[in-house]
């Protein structure tokens, strides 16, 4: 028999995708989306939204391939790339950056946070602070790298970290503490006093802050603070973000990390051995949105609002308790007092694309097994679809009483 060594297994562990007799499971976002698929049900369970981007910056996609701009990209990035993050950075935070060696562009964020992972951590010895639940993603990565993952609950209803469970989690040990802000998949965004505690703890226990940033834009109750903008915190903060979710654009997977030089040098060893470059016609694309003007930004955001509130409406209508989401794409419902005794929110979400014409995802493919329990009735959605959808999608699963 064919020898596979083991660190495959270890990050389909991670991810939760190893079944007791080793097979490995797809994930919860394929399954989901090939049960709305098969049903014809409205796909509230995969974040990706259900239009195009600005038109400018498609027309910049197609213009760079016309252009011959289809080549690979310099090792760190497109060079306008790299300039117009650093930019971004400055215009909308005050946050200044050498773009040529503080920048590095990334395939898509995930590709960010792996190599990122696979620079700072050497073993199981170090521990990777992780908020949960989690984007499934981290999990992997942490397995990937051989890390022993530490998640810090963020308990229902308002799905925010307990400040004495967090110190607990925090030691001399923890290598990295991962930050998700805004926060999938329950769209919290963590108060002032949260960021200052990780930023001293960080400093207490030497270890390197690192940010996931995709929904920056996509804050609905006040501006997005990253937290190296914190006092003390740049110098051991990497930034994370990407194009997908700010621009529409996710299948062209264009990323980027920023920070400190010498942690940039060690995340591009990595990188270069992933995907080595991605996406060439697609950066200067990128480019072009990171420069648009503000009313851009301020319409991505409140077009989110009125869809968060208007899938929070549905919701309550339909007999779930809703958590209010500061920021992302998504809202985390409790499908508690729907759930048939026996039965968990995995069982409600798979039985939903048939019975009500819906998919979404249990939150408990979020979280590791030890917490599962506490979990097991919410349910996320995703209300980056047009007000349409979401008026369907909420009048489906009120008549059906969900």
């Amino acid at each position: 028999m064919l020898h596979i060594p083991g660190a495959w297994q270890r990050t389909a562990r991670g991810a939760g995708l190893l079944s007791s007799d080793g097979t490995v499971l797809p994930t919860i976002f394929a399954e989901m989306s090939a049960l709305a698929g098969q049903t014809g049900a409205i796909n509230l369970g995969q974040g990706f939204p259900d239009e195009d981007g600005p038109a400018e910056i498609l027309e910049a996609a197609r213009r760079a391939i016309a252009d011959g701009l289809n080549q690979y990209s310099p090792g760190r990035g497109h060079a306008d790339l790299l300039a117009a993050v650093a930019e971004h950075q400055q215009r909308f935070y005050g946050i200044e950056l050498d773009p040529a060696r503080e920048v590095l562009v990334t395939a898509g964020a995930t590709e960010a946070l792996a190599a990122t992972l696979l620079a700072l951590v050497d073993g199981p010895q170090d521990e990777v602070v992780v908020f949960e639940p989690f984007y499934d993603s981290y999990a992997a990565c942490v397995a990937l790298a051989g890390a022993t993952h530490v998640p810090v609950p963020l308990r229902w209803p308002d799905l925010t970290p307990d400040l004495d469970e967090l110190r607990a989690a925090v030691t001399g040990r923890t290598r990295i503490i991962l930050v998700n802000d805004p926060h999938n998949p329950t769209g919290t965004v963590f108060d002032a006093e949260v960021k200052a505690e990780i930023v001293r703890l960080a400093h207490e226990h030497d270890a390197t802050i690192v940010t996931d940033e995709v929904y920056e834009h996509l804050v609905i109750d006040g501006p997005h603070v990253p937290i190296a903008t914190l006092p003390g915190a740049a110098e051991r903060t990497l930034t994370i973000s990407s194009g997908g979710k700010t621009f529409r654009t996710t299948g062209w997977k264009v990323g980027w990390i920023s920070g400190p030089a010498d942690l940039i040098d060690a995340v591009i060893a990595v990188k270069q051995f992933l995907t080595y470059v991605n996406g060439a016609p697609f950066q200067p694309a990128i480019a072009v949105g990171l420069r648009l003007s503000d009313a851009y930004f301020d319409g991505i955001a409140a077009t989110q609002g009125v869809r968060r509130d208007l899938l929070g409406e549905g919701l309550r209508a339909a007999g779930f308790g809703v958590s209010v989401p500061g920021g992302s794409y998504f809202t985390v419902a409790d499908a508690g007092a729907l759930i048939e005794p026996g039965s968990d929110a995995a069982d409600f979400c798979r039985a939903l694309p048939a019975r009500v014409g819906v998919a979404a995802i249990p939150v408990t493919a979020f979280v590791t097994p030890a917490h599962r329990a506490e979990f097991s009735t919410l349910v996320r959605f995703a209300a980056c679809k047009q007000t349409g959808v979401i008026d369907e999608a909420s009048r489906r699963l009120a008549a059906s009483g969900a």
